[in-house]
């Protein structure tokens, strides 16, 4: 398992970010505080505080495909 922190600002990256973790077939959850919604929920996300940071978790070791797709949001 791998963990990133990332930032989503807007609307639209929120979009893009879901549409880059819906082609990775592994599990991908966003934690921000003691609530976790999955990755390629669109909902899940937008139900978080987004003004903070969140976390990425990745249930994959081999994943730095995916780690270069979101590195724009990785702060």
């Amino acid at each position: 398992m791998k963990t990133v922190n990332i930032k989503l600002t807007t609307a639209e990256s929120v979009k893009k970010f879901v549409n880059i973790v819906s082609k990775y077939p592994y599990e991908i959850d966003i934690r921000s505080g003691r609530y976790v919604v999955d990755a390629k929920s669109i909902l899940g996300i937008f139900s978080l505080d987004l003004s903070k940071p969140v976390t990425v978790e990745i249930y994959s070791d081999d994943c730095d495909d995916f780690l270069e797709e979101i590195k724009e949001y990785i702060i």
